[in-house]
């Protein structure tokens, strides 16, 4: 009988598939021969990887330009992904996330959130198919890793009364984390047994936290003009925007059956990516060609309902929380108890033009601008009830999909919005961000919103505008 050294490359191949890819470190270190064979063997690593971890999107993601954490293709002369870097990957995060070292999975949040994103970013569209989720959220599940991972943001410091030795930037990374799971841990975490919604409500309803550098939006202050626009999106800011909608939206689901998109762990989290793939290179040349639809080349899919939320304190509790008690910009306020009112929103958005990313903006993308309705599900005799609606959707500069909305009431502009698509480019998961007043009034009033798309379509929507020259305008 022929020893395993002695089969032919072909049948070790057949052989080696069959087996779990954390093992392929061990085959190696067996001996020089399997060594050599493992070590470079790239057919070998793509299928054990493709096998595992259904990656159909990966190559068309590769191919958009888009700026990512870890690019796989990075190096590799014919575009195809690194699979034997990517595979590695997978088994590092997989021996991180199956550790019961607390300490070992803090000193790798870093690693573990750029790991998770790629996986989301590569996932296959549908959910209950993909295996990078199911990879994800079998092994988040685990209340070891929500502890270590997901609960270790400023707001659980806050919610435990506890103290934490993560920096600020990796506090980020646990904020980005949970902000990408979705659905509420309170309760769940070992380390938080306190709702953590009031802390969050004291985070939103701030109005020291919107400033001009972050253009009132959900981003950092290391951000905006000041900083040569930018923009760096605060995971910690939508964190808690997150868990205040997520709360209010339980509560009014209680009597009105809405369903909640965070409420399954990465669900959304993955989307249709393969339309933007004519824009890589010189894509602004295809908004040159004459009667192009501009649904058939929007990049964001913006054309469709979308359903929104928007939360509001009343005035009176939101001016004492801010104007009572002058306290230190960089001391947090007391954790808001009081209730919000709640508003259901329905957009009917369709694309108006498309231009040229500007300075500020990733070149990746073109910036998309767009008009609309806004009708709200409550009573009509609500002043804020029906308004037209306007904005743009570009790429920033760390290639995170920013939203900026107006709504304009009687031809007058009133309510401006800053979000960000948790997620990226076409994630069903929606936008996360701030409203205020169009001409940031520092007396208020500001709080949390939130849309995602419904449909694709539009009722008695306006007819599509086409391109007779130039670029895509109404």
């Amino acid at each position: 009988m022929a020893s395993l050294l002695e089969l032919a490359h072909e049948i070790l191949h057949h052989i080696f598939i069959q087996v779990e890819p954390a093992d392929l470190a061990a085959i190696s270190a067996t001996c020089k021969t399997l060594q050599s064979y493992v070590t470079s063997n790239r057919l070998l690593f793509k299928e054990l990887y493709l096998q595992h971890l259904v990656n159909q999107a990966l190559r068309a993601y590769i191919s958009f330009g888009l700026p990512t954490q870890d690019d796989p293709a990075a190096g590799s002369p014919d575009g195809d992904p690194h699979y034997i870097e990517r595979l590695k990957e997978v088994v590092k995060l997989q021996k991180l996330l199956e550790t019961s070292d607390d300490e070992t999975k803090q000193a790798h949040i870093s690693f573990v959130t750029s790991a998770t994103s790629s996986l989301l970013a590569t996932a296959n569209p549908d959910p209950h198919v993909s295996r990078n989720v199911q990879f994800l959220h079998s092994r988040f599940q685990e209340p070891r890793n929500k502890d270590s991972f997901l609960s270790r943001s400023t707001l659980f410091i806050r919610a435990t009364e506890s103290t934490s030795q993560l920096t600020k930037e990796e506090r980020q990374f646990s904020a980005k984390l949970h902000s990408l799971y979705g659905t509420k841990i309170d309760n769940v975490s070992r380390s938080c047994n306190s709702p953590t919604f009031p802390y969050a409500r004291s985070v939103v309803y701030d109005i020291r936290g919107y400033t001009d550098n972050n253009l009132w939006g959900p981003f950092l202050d290391e951000s905006g003009e000041e900083w040569g626009g930018g923009l760096i999106v605060d995971w910690e800011k939508v964190e808690a925007i997150m868990v205040v909608l997520g709360h209010n939206m339980r509560h009014f689901s209680e009597h009105h059956g809405v369903d909640i998109v965070w409420d399954t762990p990465f669900a959304g989290m993955t989307g249709d990516r393969m339309e933007a793939a004519k824009w890589r290179g010189d894509g602004m040349n295809l908004v040159k060609e004459p009667g192009l639809d501009l649904q058939q080349v929007d990049p964001y899919n913006i054309h469709g309902t979308w359903r929104r939320v928007v939360c509001f304190l009343d005035y009176n509790d939101f001016y004492l929380f801010n104007f009572s008690t002058d306290i230190p910009r960089a001391e947090p306020r007391d954790p808001i108890h009081r209730e919000e009112a709640i508003r259901l929103i329905t957009m009917k958005l369709y694309p108006t033009k498309i231009e040229a990313p500007g300075p500020n903006d990733n070149p990746a993308l073109p910036v998309v601008h767009f008009r609309g309705s806004s009708h709200s599900m409550h009573p009509s005799w609500d002043p804020n009830a029906n308004s037209a609606i306007r904005g743009t959707v570009r790429l920033t500069p760390e290639g995170e999909v920013r939203w900026t909305t107006i709504s304009v009431f009687h031809g007058e502009e009133r309510w401006k919005s800053e979000g960000i698509q948790v997620g990226g480019l076409r994630s069903s998961r929606g936008v996360i961000g701030t409203w205020f007043d169009k001409d940031y009034d520092d007396q208020g009033p500001c709080g949390p919103t939130a849309f995602w798309k419904l449909s694709d379509t539009i009722e008695q929507s306006k007819p599509r505008q086409t391109v007779s020259f130039g670029y895509l305008s109404l």
